[in-house]
């Protein structure tokens, strides 16, 4: 019995294992189907990525020749001297010709692996997982391919292959832009009309925001009313609207004043309001933006509401500054205390990096970059420019100067080219009228009433010449273009971005050209020297130049301030700390001051340094200090000024 049951179990045993070579010989050929659809698969997958690259590839050649050609023809303008047009309006004409090329006179061919399947959602998430026989692939979404029709749009994939992610502008091309305008800003000019650049670039700017966004929003009524607008359009659009469009850019203007050699005051007001209301127009946005009141209803008035948003644009603003400000004072405090200005290609490397990651930083901790990278680039001209080696002074200014061209002109080459290969434009003629009707009013609520009340204050009147070309000249650019395309994605944004892209082209090509006219015709006067106003005096071998400014006391204790501590402390030029600390912190000041401040006696040559000063009648000048040795040798000097210096070794 026993060995009848064990045969009994072997048979069992063995007929198991044939039943299941059966199953697997017979799932053989839908492993290998499977198998061979991977492959496939893999096949299809790996030549729609060099297709995609050989397309990238043809789409960056494109804009590489667009920036060619516009450099090639602004040689030309300036060997014939022609000023109609500047630099940044032809990268705008070019943009749009090859827009209208892509648009027109090139069809992409349809993909045919496109597959189309409905699915009711109420909403468009980022990505979706879709199982395809048992292997899940991940979709990231792109945006919508069809009208509201449900026609689908012409040639939608090549176009959006010329369609940058906003996010490039706001993280590779914008930080360049500018941080130059903070590094090459004319501080002697922009401190003695400091008061009036505030209140134009801070009180102006709300001011044209708000009457911006109330007209705007009277005309969207009287639209809605005659059944002109289609979609939503609140008030909290027009106000973000008001807040954009407010951000000026008059860098057409700003190039031929600076080759006129225009008013320095001039010059100061414009390019002064033009790099801080930058900041405080995508402070402005992001505040309207953080408006949200209680209940179901988010488009009504709330005050509580409304003093937060108050509050978020204080505290982004601010923070936005004090990292700005700490970034530039970090790379003072490394360039100054290591020896890298023996190897001038790693102190170019760290300036570059220490600058461009301001802006990521307060991008990164909520901030916003803009403010950021602004008061990064203004801290480092005035302390880290002094340590840096002569080669590494050179090569941050070039290196900013190129990248701020190249990024301006791509910006503006690419604002021609979505005029065509932007799908979603919402043109109402309409609306496009009222919004250029309240640009207009809102620029001028700014620019008279505060020029008045700021004159009742200052010994150098605005004049109305003055006045009318700042009112002129408040052209519309990168900045404001950029915080328009960065969203799209309802009625009133769409509606918006190519409002707001017409805006652009008219102030550029119609104000931008007609500025030498305009100078002309308000008699300002140009080949002015920016040093002819500022008398050149000697005192005991060392040359002055005099700066008088309008008495702002607050600004002369800052400067006596920075000059005696902030400067020596932050740089090698200045009085060394060990002359202007207490005697109690002698061992501090000699562990912060290096050789080089002993070595120059506080003679280290600082091109921009501005000392507080009298004009011998009691009243407050800014100087410029160099040393002079016309009647006394360097040593003497130096003696005279600070005390004995420490000899070396």
């Amino acid at each position: 019995m026993e060995s009848k049951s064990s045969i009994y179990i072997s048979l069992k045993k063995t007929e198991l294992i044939v039943l299941v070579c059966m199953i697997c010989l017979s799932s053989l050929p839908n492993i290998s189907c499977q198998t061979q659809n991977t492959g496939m698969a893999n096949v299809i997958s790996e030549r729609k990525a060099e297709e995609d690259h050989r397309q990238d590839s043809a789409d960056l050649l494109i804009f590489i020749m667009l920036l060619t050609l516009t450099i090639l023809t602004i040689w030309l303008f300036k060997h014939r001297r022609f000023r109609f047009l500047h630099e940044t309006g032809l990268a705008m004409i070019y943009g749009l010709l090859v827009g209208v090329i892509l648009r027109f006179g090139v069809h992409g061919q349809r993909d045919l692996n496109n597959v189309t399947l409905s699915c009711a959602m109420t909403a468009s998430p980022a990505t979706i997982l879709v199982n395809v026989s048992g292997q899940f692939y991940e979709y990231t979404l792109k945006g919508e391919v069809r009208d509201t029709d449900g026609q689908d749009v012409p040639d939608a994939e090549m176009l959006k292959k010329v369609t940058f992610d906003p996010e490039i502008f706001f993280n590779i091309l914008l930080p360049p832009i500018i941080f130059h305008a903070g590094y090459s800003l004319k501080r002697r000019h922009f401190f003695r009309n400091l008061g009036s650049i505030l209140s134009y670039a801070f009180v102006g700017t709300a001011i044209s925001c708000i009457v911006i966004g109330l007209l705007l929003y009277g005309c969207v009524a009287f639209l809605k009313a005659v059944g002109q607008i289609q979609g939503d359009f609140f008030f909290t659009d027009c106000l973000f609207f008001g807040a954009i469009i407010s951000a000026t850019d008059p860098v057409t203007v700003l190039a031929i004043f600076n080759e006129l050699k225009v008013d320095v005051d001039l010059y100061a007001l414009l390019f002064g309001e033009s790099v801080l209301n930058d900041a405080v127009a995508i402070v402005l946005s992001s505040s309207i933006i953080a408006y949200q009141p209680a209940g179901d209803n988010n488009h009504t008035f709330d005050g509580s509401a409304f003093l937060k948003s108050i509050g978020v644009f204080l505290v982004v603003f601010s923070g936005s500054f004090a990292l700005g400000v700490i970034t530039g004072v970090m790379t003072s405090l490394v360039t100054k205390f290591t020896k890298l200005h023996e190897f001038p290609l790693l102190e170019t490397g760290l300036f570059f990096l220490m600058s461009w990651s301001t802006f990521l930083l307060a991008e990164a901790c909520g901030f916003t970059g803009v403010v950021a990278v602004l008061f990064c680039g203004m801290t480092q001209a005035h302390y880290t420019y002094n340590n840096l080696s002569d080669e590494s002074k050179d090569r941050t200014k070039q290196l900013f100067e190129l990248l701020n061209f190249l990024a301006e002109n791509f910006i503006f080459s690419y604002m021609g080219l979505t005029l065509f290969s932007f799908q979603y434009h919402v043109f109402n003629p309409l609306f496009i009228l009222g919004a250029f009707l309240a640009v207009f009013l809102g620029r001028a609520a700014n620019i008279y009433p505060l020029s008045f009340l700021l004159n009742l204050g200052r010994k150098n009147k605005i004049g109305s010449n003055f006045q009318h070309v700042m009112m002129f000249s408040g052209l519309r650019g990168a900045m404001a273009f950029a915080l328009a395309i960065r969203d799209t994605t309802t009625y009133a944004r769409r509606m918006t971005f190519s409002s707001t892209l017409l805006i652009v082209f008219f102030t550029v090509w119609v104000c931008g050209g007609g500025t030498t006219q305009l100078l002309s015709f308000m008699h300002i006067r140009v080949g002015v020297d920016s040093d002819q106003d500022n008398p050149i005096t000697e005192v005991d071998g060392i040359e002055r130049r005099g700066v008088r400014h309008e008495g702002a006391w607050p600004f002369r204790m800052w400067h006596s301030f920075d000059h005696k501590y902030l400067k020596p402390f932050l740089t090698h030029s200045g009085p060394p700390l060990t002359t202007t600390l207490p005697a109690c912190c002698g061992p501090l000041a000699r562990c912060l001051t290096t050789s080089q401040a002993y070595q120059s006696g506080g003679g280290w040559h600082d091109e921009d340094s501005e000392l507080i000063g009298s004009d011998g009648l009691g009243n407050p000048m800014y100087t410029d200090l160099s040393i002079s040795a016309v009647t006394r040798s360097s040593s003497s000097t130096s003696n005279h000024l600070y005390g004995p210096t420490v000899p070396s070794g």
